[in-house]
């Protein structure tokens, strides 16, 4: 089986991944840092036309945000063969662990730490007025599991392959049903009011379109042989790449005035969101290793349990609340965060490896 069988030593797998991975994938930090500094200059020169760039939407939703997402997400799930469900059963425990962290506990730790850090703990150093739109950005950024950048934690640590791709594959398919209703009821929860028809067009939009655009091309490109699919996949990578960073840079010429103008309150953001992100890469590991689990399957099931669907939640938020809310910034700190801290929990998770198996 892939799951006892796939070799990941922590050290070569490390020194492999490093020399199979794209110049985007090895400096992913400085990429995102380099975004940020260029998204807020951008912003700060031309703000009448990062305005007009904002006023460019249907039913809230803004078009070349949901352009950029769907380039973004397109050519990822282009990877993904639904039919690698099938093989879930190959890795039951490590699924099942995912699944738990992802569903049953994230979106809900997630709610719970954003209550008592925006709310209550921290709540006399934040603008009132912004308070709930905060926390509903936390919530939307917790409650849909990374699709496109789970791809590289894995291949970072040296993951097991069909893992990964059915577990993502698992997750998307859920994710169809389960993200507006999750939302809606957290959101609830919080007293903050739902507008259903936003939310639904963003599902729509964000995660039912490219589902079926990119499964419908996958199988007319494979109708013509498997060399075909990975030559567009090599091909349009760079496409997906350049479409990420330039959500990024427009992301933060869209908040960089708050950002430059409210640090206290990007530090209090960021606290919750590190922590939820720490506590459920461990919380997976440490049920993994309980379990018995493959290191190699443990590894990106901890990356998948933590990482968040940015690119679901930055549209989600901007669509919902807009792009100057309160609830647009949060998710615009869950990039600022995600990066680096995925990243050293790569790093633990390689770092570890003779300790998981062998304790």
């Amino acid at each position: 089986m892939t799951q006892t069988n796939s070799p990941s030593p922590a050290t070569s797998s490390t020194s492999t991944n490093q020399a199979g991975m794209g110049r985007f994938e090895r400096y992913l930090t400085a990429w995102v840092l380099s975004c940020i500094v260029v998204g807020i200059l951008l912003g700060q020169q031309f703000p009448t036309f990062f305005q007009a760039i904002g006023s460019l939407k249907v039913a809230e939703v803004n078009l070349p945000v949901a352009g950029l997402i769907w380039l973004m997400i397109i050519p990822m799930l282009l990877k993904i063969d639904f039919r690698a469900m099938a093989d879930v059963l190959q890795h039951a425990r490590g699924i099942g662990v995912t699944l738990a962290i992802n569903w049953l506990v994230k979106p809900f730790s997630m709610a719970l730490l954003g209550w008592f850090f925006i709310r209550y703990l921290f709540a006399d150093y934040l603008p009132e007025a912004e308070i709930d739109s905060y926390i509903a950005g936390l919530i939307l950024l917790a409650a849909a599991p990374c699709t496109a950048m789970v791809f590289v934690w894995s291949h970072l640590c040296g993951g097991d392959a069909k893992f990964t791709l059915s577990q993502v594959a698992l997750n998307d398919s859920i994710m169809l049903f389960a993200f507006a209703p999750l939302v809606a009821f957290l959101l609830g929860l919080s007293s903050i009011a739902v507008p259903w028809q936003t939310l639904f067009v963003s599902v729509m939009l964000f995660i039912v379109v490219p589902v079926i655009v990119s499964q419908g091309l996958r199988a007319w490109l494979l109708h013509a042989g498997q060399a075909r699919l990975d030559a567009l996949l090599k091909r349009i990578q760079p496409l997906s790449m350049t479409a990420l960073l330039l959500t990024l840079v427009l992301l933060f010429a869209f908040q960089g005035k708050q950002i430059l103008a409210q640090p206290v309150v990007i530090a209090i953001l960021a606290v919750p969101i590190t922590i939820q992100v720490y506590f459920n890469a461990m919380l997976a590991y440490g049920l993994n290793k309980h379990y018995r689990v493959a290191h190699c399957v443990a590894g990106p099931s901890a990356l998948i349990g933590a990482s968040n669907f940015f690119e679901l939640a930055v549209a989600t938020a901007i669509a919902l609340f807009g792009f100057d809310s309160g609830a647009a910034l949060a998710t615009v700190v869950g990039v600022l965060i995600e990066v680096p801290v995925m990243l050293s929990i790569v790093s633990m998770v390689n770092r570890s490896r003779t300790w998981y198996e062998t304790h």
